[in-house]
């Protein structure tokens, strides 16, 4: 049963429709939260325009949702999808869906309990509206349809579902927080940098020390090493010749002050980016609260539209502290993206080199190349697309020992040169690049190798996208996994007053709980890591083993 929430002329309207998409009823809603609390025990998916708009106010509320479908989310999968590329929504002129922006917000919850086989279950193939002027019952029948009539509608389902259920939990976790101390955050940067400034343009005195020590060693006693071209200036007066001022090409460089400027960069990055500004902005009642941004990349990844969660360094990392009498369950996926590159192709003998356990020794003892770090530098060559080099010389070597992984990425970077569309397990497509494959006569020799440079750049990016995006996939299904087999074991109790998601970020999931249940978390997780890997590639035998840390500080994790 699907329940469409619209907003007509600033009236809430429900519309009930059973499985096969035809209207039950339809009626105004008053009350809102008094609403959703009555129908979800019977555990319809909940249809809006987006997640972000509706679901903070019932968190707030202590009303939480089992399953809903975010009709924004959904548009822009099934907009774009090679497999949807018929439907009316693939081929209509833009139109307000379209143009809808990210829109995250806040948000909290109470539950009834979730069987992990229904995750992903939705009742039949194809799909409300936030602003008064879209119409939410005719885009989800639009979205039912376009499914419905897709050339992998199996796929698109579960990858819509997915998607939807990552929305929920983004705003659950910016509801529940991640917690913080703000003591140990303020330690962490006192020893680090120095005692906070009590002028706002000061430097800690750390810092500053550092930013003398450069300047003398430079002879210039007026640098601001924060401006790039000041310090490539200075750089190159003192004899250092570098064209750039980037840390990693920094390291190259034999000289005095090269040692106290990179330490220097590293501390004033930690300062711009999670220092006590940030502090202040983000950390309230010892909860971090980021917005996150689900979908925010174009291959699927999430993003954020404030506070930075995605980047958060190991330097602070010590401050996310449980509450007294919790712990935080932290997991990661190991190797990820080759596993799903060994999932992807079906390519058996790169999945039996990761049933061991460490898929790069596994490269090793097949014989395909001599050391871990050359099975490594060859798979990230082989998903990033370097043709030069130690990586572009081990390549063959591992085109001949898994021909079937080699080849699905090869066949994406060659279609992206050709300006062709990709797709993801589940079906999520990246943008059409631009035909370099054939060249207007009226073309210099100098456009004709540009135009095949950018060719070859895009094929890198479609390489990378149907990995990249199928990881994706692979942890939304985890995430969803774990959040409804928490929900479980939460027994009806409220969100934060029992084990639940607070930080994700790519392949690592951290689930705040209480000691007595940290044990059965880390082994739920596990499970779900199963449960995602059997979702998108059946019965194929390829592992996603989990790196899983219970821990009193995040830091302590790795």
């Amino acid at each position: 049963m699907f329940i469409v929430l619209s907003r007509i002329n600033h009236e809430i309207r429900a519309t009930r429709l059973d499985s096969n998409g035809v209207v039950q009823e339809q009626r105004p809603v008053e009350d809102f939260v008094a609403f959703v609390t009555e129908n979800e025990p019977g555990h319809p998916r909940w249809v809006w325009n987006d997640t972000a708009e509706w679901y903070p106010q019932l968190l707030k509320a202590r009303v939480r949702v089992q399953r809903c479908f975010d009709l924004r989310l959904c548009h822009t999968i099934l907009r774009n999808s090679a497999l949807s590329a018929s439907s009316a929504i693939a081929l209509a002129p833009a139109g307000p869906w379209d143009a809808l922006a990210p829109n995250v917000v806040s948000p909290s919850e109470a539950s009834p309990r979730v069987e992990p086989s229904t995750l992903f279950e939705i009742d039949a193939p194809g799909f409300d509206d936030g602003g008064d002027s879209l119409d939410a019952t005719a885009e989800f029948e639009l979205q039912r349809a376009a499914v419905a009539n897709s050339t992998g509608s199996g796929r698109l389902l579960r990858l819509l579902a997915a998607e939807s259920a990552g929305a929920l939990i983004a705003a659950e976790m910016r509801f529940a927080g991640l917690p913080w101390s703000a003591e140990a955050h303020d330690r962490i940067l006192t020893d680090l940098l120095g005692p906070r400034p009590t002028m706002e343009s000061a430097r800690p005195s750390k810092v500053q020390d550092l930013v003398d020590e450069i300047r003398e060693l430079l002879d210039a006693p007026q640098l601001n090493p924060e401006s790039p071209s000041d310090l490539l200036r200075a750089l190159n007066v003192a004899g250092i010749q570098t064209n750039s001022t980037r840390a990693w090409e920094l390291k190259q460089l034999r000289h005095p002050v090269i040692s106290p400027l990179l330490h220097y960069k590293k501390l004033a990055r930690l300062l711009t980016a999670n220092g006590w500004n940030w502090l202040d902005s983000w950390v309230h009642d010892g909860r971090f609260r980021p917005d996150y941004v689900p979908g925010g990349v174009v291959t699927g990844r999430w993003a954020t539209s404030g506070g930075g969660a995605l980047q958060l360094p190991h330097l602070i990392r010590g401050a996310v502290i449980p509450d007294p009498g919790w712990k935080l369950v932290v997991a990661d996926a190991s190797q990820l993206e080759p596993r799903i590159l060994a999932a992807m192709s079906a390519d058996r003998g790169m999945v039996e080199a990761g049933s061991s356990g460490d898929l790069y020794e596994g490269i090793v003892a097949s014989g395909a190349v001599e050391t871990r770090a050359h099975a490594k530098l060859a798979m990230l060559g082989a998903m990033y697309g370097a043709t030069t080099g130690e990586s572009g010389r081990l390549m063959p070597k591992l085109a001949r020992a898994y021909p079937r992984a080699i080849q699905l990425v090869e066949d994406a970077a060659r279609a992206g040169e050709r300006g062709e569309i990709v797709s993801t397990q589940l079906g999520r497509s990246s943008p059409r690049g631009e035909d370099t494959g054939t060249y207007d006569e009226s073309l210099t020799p100098a456009e004709r190798a540009a135009l095949r440079e950018r060719g070859r750049s895009w094929g890198r990016f479609t390489r990378n996208f149907i990995v990249q995006g199928t990881a994706a996939e692979w942890a939304l299904c985890w995430m969803a996994s774990i959040r409804s087999r928490l929900v479980s074991l939460g027994e009806g109790k409220w969100l934060t007053e029992s084990p639940h998601l607070v930080f994700f970020l790519h392949d690592e999931v951290v689930v705040h709980a209480p000691e007595e249940l940290a044990e059965t978390v880390a082994a739920l997780i596990d499970d779900a890591a199963h449960e995602a890997g059997r979702l998108l590639f059946g019965e194929l035998p390829v592992t996603f083993p989990l790196t899983v840390a219970i821990v009193d500080r995040y830091d302590d994790a790795k």
